[in-house]
């Protein structure tokens, strides 16, 4: 599983100067967890927009000098996974692009599902997307197309037409908007600082600029900032919540809050319904660092095993690993975490991770620690099986592809080597939540019920 794309925005309504494009830098930076591809900003000085956008991470693509260029009172910021289109210099975002008003710049979280019907729209104008695949082309395409002089009139005749997911932001020479699909598949935030408003990915980007919290925008509203006002309204209505509860199992950061409630919170609840349906005699509960961090906790806590950490993880390897050849490929585990052989020799072991799609990993890391001199090692899985692709902006396989398809718990066990193999079930899992129902959710990827 891979990570979506993550957004920002800011405006300054204030009179004092603030460097607009290193506050989107800190803001972007603290969302690389979602996207490590590519990375963007975008800067409007009230009469231009000027954009600087390449492959890399945060702090590959930008500097000092970078920063300096990009002066104004509003600016957007992305970092991408492709989930559509290759991962190329033009599918970087944000994007710049003309439509009857003016200029606008766009960044995009989500996937489009009815990319054909709207090419086909493009078409009938004689508008071509110049080989461009990406939904962010079409969206800034479609805008472009449109009549309307005014942005916000311009947005509402494109969204009506769109289905899928789609989390955007939208700077204009005097404009900051937020707009989050009706289904509200995936997170964005509005927040307040002293000198204006933010629209992030995850409330978690917000106190590394000194903005607060306000709330989350809501499935089918749209927010407009400007120099004297912030205003909302539900531009499409909510008829049913799909919020990605991968979003809860792995994407977002343990210190966010997503839909109303904290990640780290909820991660160890998942823990703890875990060891209740799926006990087992152990000496101690590892994870597999990051994501299986505080569900490997709250596995400890429901089943009073010992916590320890086993594996190691190189800090200097990301989520996602450059392997430009076979050899890299076949070593990349073990590049990316090694065992502690102190701490897991001769023991039973219970290892906590937070999914499993092909097994490979998972193959790899018990072998691993039983090379390590594990007695035992036995796998507990934070997510039910993966049984069908997601089409709402995570990258993962194709259905025949899918372990969990193909093979019974049991076969999936005994290939990865496991002396044990378990998964929450979808119930259980559903079920820690306090403030959402378990209908609220979009758990496609487990069930293959998409809501759209």
């Amino acid at each position: 599983m891979n990570e979506e794309c993550g957004v920002f925005g800011i405006f300054n309504q204030s009179q004092q100067k603030l460097d607009v494009a290193k506050l989107a830098y800190l803001g972007i930076f603290a969302l690389q967890h979602r996207g490590q591809e590519s990375a963007g900003i975008a800067v409007s000085s009230g009469k231009n927009i000027l954009i600087y956008r390449d492959l890399g991470l945060v702090s590959e693509v930008f500097d000092e000098g970078i920063l300096n260029t990009l002066q104004g009172n509003a600016a957007i910021g992305h970092v991408r996974y492709s989930t559509a289109g290759a991962n190329n210099w033009e599918n970087s975002q944000p994007i710049l692009n003309q439509y009857p008003g003016g200029s606008f710049s766009l960044a995009h979280n989500g996937h489009l599902i009815n990319q054909n019907e709207l090419k086909e729209n493009l078409s009938s104008k004689s508008l071509l997307l110049k080989k461009r695949n990406a939904d962010s082309h079409l969206l800034c395409q479609l805008i472009g197309a449109t009549e309307k002089k005014d942005i916000e009139k311009a947005l509402e005749e494109v969204v009506l037409k769109i289905k899928g997911a789609f989390c955007l932001v939208v700077l204009t020479e005097n404009k900051l908007i937020g707009l989050r699909d009706n289904f509200g598949f995936h997170p964005l935030v509005l927040g307040k600082s002293e000198e204006g408003y933010v629209i992030s990915s995850e409330d978690s980007a917000l106190p590394l600029i000194n903005a607060k919290y306000i709330r989350e925008i809501k499935p089918g509203e749209m927010v407009v900032i400007e120099k004297n006002s912030c205003k909302s309204r539900q531009l499409i209505p909510c008829k049913q919540k799909a919020l990605c509860i991968f979003e809860h199992i792995y994407f977002a950061r343990p210190d966010s809050n997503v839909f109303g409630e904290n990640v780290a919170v909820i991660r160890e609840r998942i823990g703890q319904k875990l060891a209740q349906e799926h006990p087992v005699d152990a000496d101690m509960v590892i994870p597999v660092p990051d994501s299986g961090r505080f569900a490997a906790l709250g596995y400890s806590q429901g089943s009073g095993i010992p916590y320890q950490e086993g594996l190691l993880k190189n800090p200097y390897i990301g989520r996602t690993f450059i392997q430009p050849n076979q050899i890299l490929r076949e070593h990349s585990v073990k590049l990316k975490l090694s065992p502690i052989p102190g701490i897991v020799n001769g023991k039973r072991i219970v290892m906590v991770d937070d999914s499993i799609v092909r097994g490979t990993t998972s193959r790899k890391l018990v072998k691993l620690l039983k090379n390590a001199g594990a007695k035992e090692v036995h796998v507990r899985i934070s997510s039910p099986p993966v049984n069908c692709p997601c089409h709402y902006g995570i990258d993962t396989p194709k259905r025949e592809e899918l372990w969990a398809t193909r093979f019974s718990v049991e076969q999936i066990s005994q290939w990865i080597g496991a002396d044990s193999l378990g998964y929450i079930s979808l119930e259980g899992l559903t079920g820690v939540f306090e403030k959402n129902q378990p209908s609220d959710f979009c758990t496609a990827c487990f069930s293959g019920k998409y809501p759209i």
